[in-house]
């Protein structure tokens, strides 16, 4: 088998020739059966592919070809040059045209485009633009026009002439003249078949291959697959058979390809196979899984059926370890021997050390006082330590391993289930009582500080309504008071002022000499009175009884006015 890496982390593996099993055979002192290798970064021995370069003519270097020329930098035009020469010298007609191209008259090769020629059969090419007249002119009485082409076209087939070119990411998969598979990627080709034909099968996107490859348990993408066919004849009967297979493998994962009894781990990236003797064991994903898996009905020490929901977390390693062993998925593996140490483990506990716990786990690992605990020891030393050890031995590292749930069947654990069902009813139902008792006393000390809040508020708006009315009065009486002390300020200052009139008025009169002035001043006088008191207004005399007696009067009445003064203030 011939091994050799492409572009872009690719990897064709193709098929042999006579010269190449040869080299193998010398190189490898064996017939070619055996892959070389080189160390494995998961402790084992890989397969390791014979690198070889980009150009075409470099992967097929061991498979001699007549007139098969790689198409180079220069083209397709310079290739069909090779190829027409390769014939000339052999002493086979050449496959360019010597005619020239006109400008007036015929079929029209445009730049960039060949023109086809049936010339008896035999195919002719025409490289240069122009337009060429046909019959009779310039002898075209033997040849047909059969179109035009691309210079870049992918695929050219005609008169035994076959070109290919393919660009990036593009694959074609190729029969020769003598049904040998090959592929082509990111380059091309020109040959010419003299027995037999190149018949190209597909041009495949390696980027968007039509099948996904999912773990059928985990669901997880594994990769991609797309299996090219051919049609060959057998018996009488035309049936497709598999000559190519692509794959796509995304980052952290990867592929296993056995040959005989040799395994071969393939990496991320594209690849293609074409060897007949080379199949695809699998694909496997290198990250991390975890899923819930039930078991079978596991028996008691006592006869009890229990059917146990595990909760498993890995990471395959070595996918070689995993296929070594015969399993497609790490699942199954870890399936088998889960279910066999478990089944160790319940087999020596009884039904009344399990029926308390409900999961079972590191994190509710107890300090053994518990009657469950003899499951939960059983599942620390034992369980553990034997599944980390055995999935090391199938390349899987076990990261986590936990009994989420477990099921007792049979009569007993229907008794059992119906009584648990009771008592947990009971406490729910007592639960229930202790949260409304718990929500009434809280009601009622939520009303009681309602209350208390409340009362709280009235006492001060009380202090409060009461010192503003103490606040009033006390301003009211000040305001009283200053008003009475402003009032008998004024009166005392308006009876002084009164007073001191009335001296300088007597003091004046005192000091008038001309009885004129003087008995001139007592009619002043006597006109005011008359003035205040009226025109109609009889005075007594004030000398004798009456005028005592008005003189008593005038006291009392001054008197009960005073007193009345002194009521007020």
């Amino acid at each position: 088998m011939d091994n050799y890496s492409v572009a872009d982390n690719t990897t064709v593996v193709g098929g042999s020739s006579v010269a190449n099993r040869k080299d193998l055979k010398d190189r490898n002192g064996s017939d070619g059966s055996d892959f070389p290798t080189k160390p494995s970064p998961y402790g084992q021995h890989l397969k390791d592919a014979k690198p070889r370069g980009n150009d075409f003519s470099k992967v097929d270097e061991l498979v001699e070809r007549p007139f098969f020329v790689p198409i180079g930098k220069d083209g397709l035009t310079a290739a069909l040059q090779k190829l027409d020469i390769q014939l000339q010298n052999s002493g086979r007609n050449r496959i360019l045209s010597k005619k020239s191209p006109t400008d007036w008259i015929g079929s029209e090769v445009s730049p960039g485009s060949l023109g086809l020629v049936n010339h008896g059969g035999l195919p002719k090419v025409l490289v240069r633009p122009g337009r060429y007249p046909g019959f009779p002119l310039r002898n075209w009485w033997a040849r047909t026009w059969c179109g035009t082409k691309g210079l870049s076209d992918t695929s050219i087939e005609f008169q035994g002439l076959t070109v290919v070119q393919v660009s990036q990411n593009q694959a074609a998969v190729v029969s020769d003249p003598q049904n040998q598979i090959f592929v082509v990627k990111n380059s091309g080709f020109v040959a010419y078949a003299i027995e037999g034909t190149y018949d190209v099968l597909a041009i495949v996107d390696q980027t968007h291959l039509s099948n996904v490859m999912k773990d059928s348990v985990t669901g997880a993408t594994l990769g991609w697959t797309h299996e090219v066919t051919m049609k060959s004849r057998v018996g009488g009967q035309q049936q497709d058979y598999v000559v190519a297979l692509f794959l796509n493998i995304p980052a952290n994962n990867c592929a296993i390809l056995q040959r005989g009894d040799d395994l071969e781990l393939l990496p991320a990236g594209q690849h293609c196979m074409t060897n007949p003797n080379v199949t695809l064991r699998g694909m496997y994903t290198l990250g991390e899984n975890q899923l819930e898996m039930p078991t079978k009905d596991i028996l008691t020490r006592d006869q009890v059926p229990v059917g146990l929901r595990i909760y498993l977390k890995w990471q395959l390693v070595e996918p070689l370890k995993l296929t070594t062993h015969g399993y497609a998925t790490p699942y199954e593996a870890l399936r088998d021997k889960t279910q066999s140490i478990l089944t160790q483990i319940v087999a020596h506990l009884d039904y009344s050390s399990m029926v308390k716990q409900r999961s079972l786990g590191p994190d509710n690992m107890d300090d053994g006082t518990d009657p469950s605990s003899a499951f939960l020891d059983a599942l620390r030393t034992r369980a553990m330590d034997e599944m980390h050890e055995a999935a090391l031995e199938y390349g899987i590292v076990l990261k986590d391993l936990a009994v989420i749930d477990r099921q007792f069947k049979g009569e007993i654990a229907a008794t059992m289930d119906k009584l648990t069902t009771r008592a947990l009813q009971a406490q729910v139902e007592a639960a229930n009582v202790d949260r409304e008792n718990s929500n009434k006393v809280k009601q009622e000390e939520g009303a009681l500080a309602v209350a208390r809040i409340k009362a709280q508020t009235r006492n001060t708006q009380a202090d409060s309504e009461a010192y503003s009315v103490i606040a009033a009065a006390k301003a009211k009486a000040e305001r009283t008071k200053i008003e009475a002390e402003a009032e008998a300020e004024a009166i005392r200052l308006t009876a002084e002022a009164e007073a001191e009139a009335s001296r300088t008025k007597a003091n004046a009169d005192a000091s008038i000499t001309d009885q004129f002035a003087r008995e001139m001043g007592l009619r002043r006088v006597e006109v005011s009175r008359v003035e205040a008191y009226g025109d109609k207004t009889v005075f007594a005399p004030a000398e004798g009884p009456a005028g005592q007696m008005s003189s008593a009067l005038a006291m009392g009445m001054a008197a009960r006015m005073g007193s009345d003064a002194a009521t007020k203030q």
